[in-house]
């Protein structure tokens, strides 16, 4: 399979070191995601939010359920590395957690709902760090010790990659 349909912007790389420019452009990005992924949406029928963007890939109605659900568990690990040193995280099996039935069977508004709400106030604290702050880190089991610069720029990419995945897909199909 064509790795640009996994990946249609490519994949993660970060870029280290982040400026505070870069870091603004970032959080930008995390503020505008919410709306692209909304918008990535429209229109579809429930049968087209059930159809597999790829073979043996989740559907566009997982995408956006799993998007909050990843994005809350950044959002947890930002103010855990910020309220403690180096903290701990647990990681989590995001394929298992797809194949929940909250994710098949949920309307996609209510995780759009959730991914604004969340957004609106990841974004209030990143806007709030200092340089200092993104300096911080926590050890992530499998990823090591993990600065949140790195987790910023993760999940502007993040966003825009399953939101950029609905889009391509939409567009393969001419829906």
């Amino acid at each position: 399979m064509p790795e640009d349909i996994r990946y249609p912007i490519g994949r993660f790389s970060f870029e280290r070191p982040l400026d505070s420019a870069r870091r603004k452009t970032l959080i930008e990005e995390i503020a505008a995601a919410p709306a692209k992924l909304r918008e990535s949406v429209r229109g579809l029928t429930p049968d087209r939010l059930d159809t597999p963007y790829r073979d043996g890939g989740w559907t566009p109605r997982q995408i956006v359920h799993h998007v909050p659900d990843s994005h809350l568990n950044a959002y947890v690990r930002f103010k855990l590395a910020l309220t403690e040193d180096v903290p701990l995280i647990k990681p989590y099996d995001q394929d298992l957690w797809a194949g929940l039935e909250d994710s098949r069977l949920t309307p996609v508004e209510t995780s759009l709902a959730l991914v604004d709400a969340l957004h609106e106030r990841w974004v209030i604290l990143l806007r709030s760090l200092s340089e200092a702050s993104f300096q911080r880190t926590f050890n992530h089991p499998e990823m090591g010790i993990v600065p949140l610069d790195r987790v910023l720029a993760l999940y502007a990419w993040h966003g825009k990659h399953h939101t950029a995945q609905i889009v391509s897909f939409r567009e393969r199909q001419g829906w």
